[in-house]
């Protein structure tokens, strides 16, 4: 847990710094400029979509949220298992208020490792 203290980035937007590390199937990023009460008690990740093979072997496209796991301080990482499909949306969860955001397709088809990608929320 990341026990930091209410910071002040009024009038700028989440940043996601990608890892230099990361790459096709794994994919770490630092967290810029969060408002709000400092701490997270969750991110997510979730593909534009993702081809599943079913139990009747019909592949099929699904979206869903995938937990990451907190690496250390405002790093969050996700070993996919699998080939990421971007464009990829950020879902963040403020530990105290609950509040949650997401940063839709923050994470273009074509990100690289070392790029930062600017989202359009923050919280308040």
């Amino acid at each position: 847990m990341n026990m930091g203290v209410a910071c002040d980035y009024a009038g700028k937007t989440l940043a996601f710094h990608v890892d230099q590390g990361s790459n096709s199937n794994y994919i770490a990023f630092v967290i810029e400029f969060e408002e709000g009460d400092g701490d997270l008690a969750g991110v997510g990740l979730m593909e534009t979509g993702s081809l599943k093979t079913t139990s009747n072997n019909e592949q099929v496209i699904t979206a869903e949220w995938r937990k990451m796991q907190q690496s250390w301080g405002a790093v969050w990482k996700l070993d996919a298992g699998g080939e990421l499909q971007p464009p990829l949306s950020i879902r963040l969860t403020s530990q105290y208020s609950e509040q949650t955001l997401v940063a839709k397709n923050v994470i273009p088809v074509g990100w690289k490792p070392g790029a930062t990608y600017r989202s359009l929320v923050n919280f308040l």
